[in-house]
């Protein structure tokens, strides 16, 4: 079971975040912060699995709370979950070192795949976000951001997803043939996307080709 803490100043937002993942078999919320500061006082006391963390907030807010737990070299890995749909956002979250970042429009099953992917060790972000994730990190001067993104190997489960992508496998498919959800495939795809810096499935395999991370023998 995957203990989840969430962030949120919003009551009602944390009480229906409560019954929502309640419904889920995969994950637990083991406590409740209405800012960063109560987030940073619950992780240090006890560290949950994921931190699942809203950006605006009265006091210390959700960048506030990443650098802070950057500073003090807490590992929690953190998802992002917010109603803004901003570029500058998220970059800024990923730089923070949030492992993941979704709108709240997202579903149950999406959410908690995302949970699951972030404990894990991967990185989410919301699909519909990554294409302009990618443009905005190549329209920055140099490429420091960029490698922050592209050069974090694969794990080995973006792998097997990826080497299924190679085969022309759907989201469907993958998920029947791993036994995952199919929002939990998204995310998985959605973190080869941004790890190797492309907009699309199939770009995605040709970088991986040029790479060489589906073997010498391409994709099984």
């Amino acid at each position: 079971m995957i203990r989840v803490c969430v962030v949120d100043d919003q009551t009602l937002v944390r009480v229906g975040l409560r019954s929502l993942l309640d419904l889920s078999e995969q994950v637990t919320v083991s406590a409740e912060a209405a800012d960063g500061d109560e987030a940073l006082e619950i992780v240090r006391a006890d560290p949950p699995d994921v931190l699942l963390l809203d950006l605006r907030m009265p006091g210390l807010d959700g960048i506030g709370t990443l650098e802070a737990l950057a500073a003090e070299g807490i590992e929690v890995p953190v998802l992002v979950l917010t109603t803004f749909d901003d570029d500058e956002l998220v970059l800024r979250a990923l730089r923070a070192g949030a492992r993941g970042y979704l709108l709240k429009d997202v579903t149950l099953d999406h959410l908690v795949g995302a949970i699951e992917a972030i404990a894990a060790g991967d990185r989410v972000v919301q699909p519909g976000l990554t294409d302009r994730v990618v443009r905005s990190l190549g329209q920055l001067p140099g490429n420091g951001d960029a490698d922050l993104l592209v050069q974090e190997p694969l794990t080995s489960r973006e792998t097997e997803v990826l080497r299924l992508l190679a085969s022309g496998w759907s989201n469907r498919e993958i998920a029947e043939g791993l036994h995952l959800a199919e929002g939990t495939v998204k995310n998985h795809v959605s973190g080869v996307l941004l790890k190797l810096g492309v907009r699309d499935r199939t770009r995605a395999v040709l970088r991986a080709l040029q790479l060489g991370l589906l073997g010498e023998d391409g994709p099984r």
